[in-house]
């Protein structure tokens, strides 16, 4: 199996394109993303426990993530009739209506695209013994650009604030030339980047305030 994985996909890459099969219809990738920032995020397998309460959670918090111009799409190596009968399962489950596609990977096409597919748990297979994907998630900047890659084995459900907190910093450090310290949350001072020096610095951030020549912080008005 090994030997048939693809170049790993870096920071900075281009999202691979492709098209697909999803709940709300057939999609190109690239003509997803449009103008948008879109969290790209897989599931193991339809009707789980863990992924159940994962995806039911991302239905409930996608209002937040819509308001910040981000799109959300999950993919499950199942089928679209699968998919359907678990929405149904997630909203009775959870309380929370899955109104965002999922993607319909049976031959994990998409999987293998884009490194998803688990090779450290012998027991995250299908009936065929072929493996299922790992909890991978792909944040994607409007320029189709990864900006950021986390993955997590199939028993470790992901923290959906955090996958808020990242698309925060992101957005954050390219809209105001900062970035991020340790435990961020919107409000909390952020960090002037070592790109901009001296007179720049305070004419942008007034209110700086310098630890050390190379960590300087700031605060910024707090985001939604």
């Amino acid at each position: 199996m090994a030997a048939e994985r693809n170049e790993p996909l870096r920071l900075g890459t281009i999202a691979p394109n492709f098209e697909a099969e999803t709940t709300k219809g057939p999609i190109d990738f690239h003509e997803f993303i449009g103008d948008n920032w879109v969290i790209l995020f897989s599931h193991p397998e339809d009707y789980t426990p863990v992924c159940t309460t994962e995806l039911g959670e991302m239905a409930r918090l996608e209002p937040e993530f819509s308001k910040r111009g981000v799109k959300l799409i999950g993919l499950s190596a199942n089928t679209l009739g699968s998919h359907e009968g678990w929405i149904s399962d997630i909203k009775d489950v959870t309380g929370s209506q899955v109104n965002f596609p999922i993607i319909a990977d049976k031959e994990r096409k998409v999987a293998y695209l884009y490194d998803m597919i688990d090779y450290q748990d012998t027991t995250n297979v299908d009936e065929k013994g072929i493996a299922f994907t790992i909890r991978s998630v792909f944040f994607i900047d409007p320029k189709k650009t990864i900006r950021c890659i986390l993955s997590y084995p199939a028993s470790t459900g992901r923290n959906s604030a955090e996958i808020l907190r990242v698309i925060q910093s992101l957005q954050t450090g390219d809209k105001h030339k900062v970035t991020t310290p340790i435990n961020w949350v919107p409000g909390d001072d952020v960090i002037v980047h070592p790109s901009i020096k001296g007179d720049e610095a305070t004419k942008l951030f007034p209110n700086l305030r310098a630890v050390k020549p190379y960590l300087r912080f700031t605060p910024l008005p707090e985001i939604d």
